[in-house]
């Protein structure tokens, strides 16, 4: 078990300390210089955003849920299917191949079987033409090579999903999905790699040609967790907004800028980032952070995987934080309608019905308005760090 972490009072953000106009006035006012109107007049609230991850959510294959095998990740499929409900973007991972096409593809390596053997290669090492053999295809009379994914313990699992759909490139992305649908642009390089910036300079400006070439007025966010990428991009142009994303010191690294919400907002400061993409737990751990960030007049999103836990959600919402990345798009959109969007009504002191939905080993409420006073939702920003030490 480790020790618990004390928190200072001080340390914790107070409500009256978070401006509540803060995510209009950075997150659209400033930040989208292009598809503003689109963003504004196609979602309810642009007080706190819900993205989609990897369109409809990430694919977990050895997950008992299976809303985590319902539809292909990083598909044309997944990302229309996210667009159905009130998202204000979804969240892709782009890299780039061989012959320099960007594509949508999260992992670095992808693998296949070929005579009994599973056989992996290397994403960025492939043509279009070989890189697009994966999977299912676009054409009926055509069959793909089979598909498989390598999870994090290095079990290998069968590509299955309830709904398939091919590999895509992102002008693909461009053309075929709703265009007021925000695309959250993940750049995508491999942790291992020590990459020089006149390889980076080659990556981004690929993916550039497309995005000013097929983006029109579509809302656009650049993220990475490479720290000179995100200087890079933010060198090559100044149209569309870069976050910079950290595991918020949930993960240690060679380089040092990754290793905290701190060092995050130095890197964002000192190079002109408008905003930062913390894994959630980084936020809780460290609370007292989050004032520090909006006082600098920057954006703050989260992902992970307690994103799709309503309470959690809500809770960075009375925090301060601009906006989630989640998995379970239709469950997170519609306790957002219910439990931040919808304006206070008579009797909202007293707790709304409910429905509690089962989720992998958690219950998760949907449609509860929670009502904390301000002593109350100090002490739980104060027990949350403790808490999610265990």
């Amino acid at each position: 078990m480790a020790a618990l972490k004390a928190v200072h009072v001080s340390d914790v953000p107070n409500l009256d300390q978070v401006p509540e106009n803060t995510v209009t006035s950075t997150l659209y006012s400033t930040l989208f210089s292009k598809g503003n109107d689109a963003v504004r007049t196609s979602r309810k609230s642009p007080k706190f955003l819900v993205i989609g991850h990897r369109g409809s959510g990430m694919n977990i294959l050895y997950s008992s849920d299976s809303r985590m095998k319902a539809i292909k990740e990083n598909s044309i499929l997944s990302f229309n299917a996210a667009g159905k409900f009130p998202v204000d973007f979804v969240e892709f991972d782009v890299q780039v191949t061989r012959d320099d096409c960007p594509v949508i593809f999260h992992d670095n390596f992808i693998l296949t079987e070929e005579n009994g053997t599973i056989v992996e290669k290397r994403v960025t090492e492939l043509n279009l033409a070989e890189l697009l053999c994966y999977g299912p295809q676009r054409e009926p009379e055509k069959v793909g090579k089979p598909l498989f994914r390598k999870a994090k313990d290095g079990r290998i699992f069968n590509w299955k999903v309830e709904q398939d759909d091919p590999l895509c490139t992102l002008q693909e992305a461009f053309e075929k999905v709703d265009s007021s649908v925000g695309f959250n642009i993940e750049l995508k390089f491999d942790d291992s790699i020590v990459y020089q910036e006149e390889e980076l300079t080659h990556v981004l400006r690929a993916i550039l040609r497309v995005v000013f070439e097929y983006a029109k007025e579509r809302p656009i966010i650049f993220s990475t967790f490479q720290p000179d990428a995100a200087l890079l991009i933010r060198k090559l142009q100044n149209t569309y907004p870069v976050l910079f994303l950290t595991n918020g010191g949930c993960e240690v690294y060679t380089d040092l800028r990754r290793n905290s919400l701190e060092e995050a907002m130095k890197l964002c400061l000192r190079n002109g980032l408008q905003g930062i993409v913390s894994e959630v737990k980084g936020i809780f751990r460290n609370p007292g952070m989050i004032t520090k960030i909006k006082e600098s007049n920057l954006s703050l999103l989260s992902y992970g995987q307690l994103n799709n836990v309503a309470e959690a959600v809500y809770m960075q919402h009375l925090m301060g934080v601009d906006g989630v990345i989640v998995d379970l798009v239709q469950e997170i959109t519609e306790a957002v309608s219910d439990i931040i969007s919808k304006p206070d009504e008579e009797g909202a002191g007293e707790q709304e019905d409910i429905r509690m939905d089962e989720g992998e080993g958690q219950q998760m409420l949907v449609t509860a308005r929670p009502n904390f006073s301000q002593r109350e939702l100090s002490f739980l920003l104060k027990l949350i760090p403790e808490l999610i030490q265990h």
